[in-house]
């Protein structure tokens, strides 16, 4: 199959990507405007096109040059402090660019789509773990631009039999195994980064938001899930589309969660720096606890992540000390 993947230069997508071309047949084509992707993410044999989103017709040319079978949707903004201080442009962004693809697609006649969601659209949860029968309470503008997204995608299944899933990450980190791409933003909104950033002496500390909450150590506990079991959910959630099952909407986590002195602990252990860390007031809108109950994704795409803190740290590390981009 050809499969376009909108967002295929930046952290996440340039890994699924590569899996992609790894672990299946499938013909890769990437749409990314690089206003926040790495060109050089991206291997030069995969057929690469610089389009907005917000540009309908840059889209329709872009697709008139391919026969795609499938769309994976990853081209969004994603720093939430940003969404609160900026929602203008979260809405627009993310969500104008997203239904400017999905009516293109529309158009064309393809009817598969893999869509890029968050777990940030639960807000403060009910309960812990985490399952996808928790009511959807996003509480800044990028967790309401995906909810907006996946209310858009569940018209256009009915309308049209646009056939999709929803991934609702948790926390991605990690990096390539091989050290070729990694996750690079400007500026770092993400704690694994910062604190290998603070290892390799570009901080001075790293600040912990807060060692107050109900939790073991007083910490924020997070479900880390490292960038290529994310990138496997996504090739299995496309074959599950392809096999004809009916669109739905799935969590993926781990199903354990690290606090943030636990994962800084671990960040020590690896790299054999000291990593200063000094207490600070808590952030608003910090859950005490997230942490993905990811059975309904195992149980139904057949999806098992594999890889564990330690993995992800040591990857991570890895890259940021041999950073290309």
């Amino acid at each position: 199959m050809n499969i376009l993947v909108t967002g295929g230069c930046g952290y996440i997508g340039s890994h699924f990507v590569k899996f992609l071309q790894q672990n299946s047949d499938h013909k890769v084509i990437v749409f990314d405007n690089l206003s926040r992707g790495h060109r050089e993410a991206i291997n030069n044999d995969v057929d690469f096109e610089k389009i907005d989103l917000l540009n309908p017709s840059e889209i329709e040319i872009g697709l008139s040059k391919y026969k795609i079978d499938a769309v994976v949707h990853f081209a969004a903004f994603a720093y939430v402090g940003e969404s609160v201080e900026d929602p203008g442009l979260y809405y627009t962004n993310n969500v104008t660019g997203s239904i400017n693809l999905i009516k293109a697609i529309n158009k064309a006649g393809i009817k598969k789509f893999i869509f890029s969601s968050t777990c940030s659209l639960y807000g403060n949860p009910n309960q812990v773990p985490i399952s996808e029968s928790e009511p959807t309470k996003p509480i800044n503008p990028y967790a309401q631009t995906k909810l907006m997204i996946e209310k858009v995608l569940a018209d256009f299944d009915l309308s049209h039999n646009l056939k999709y899933a929803a991934l609702r990450y948790f926390n991605a980190a990690g990096a390539d195994f091989e050290g070729e791409i990694g996750e690079s933003h400007d500026p770092e909104p993400h704690l694994i980064p910062i604190v290998l950033q603070t290892a390799l002496g570009k901080r001075e500390h790293i600040k912990i938001f807060g060692d107050d909450y109900d939790t073991p150590d007083g910490t924020c506990i997070r479900d880390y899930i490292h960038v290529y079991d994310l990138a496997d959910a996504h090739l299995k959630a496309l074959e599950y589309l392809v096999r004809g099952e009916n669109s739905d909407f799935f969590n993926l986590g781990t199903g354990d969660g690290n606090s943030v002195k636990e994962l800084i602990d671990k960040a020590r252990e690896v790299t054999g720096k000291e990593i200063k860390s000094v207490i600070a007031e808590r952030r608003a809108g910090d859950p005490a606890v997230l942490v993905a109950d990811n059975k309904k994704a195992k149980n139904i795409l057949g999806w098992n992540p594999k890889y564990n803190l330690d993995d992800i740290i040591k990857s991570a590390w890895n890259w940021h000390q041999n950073q290309k981009y």
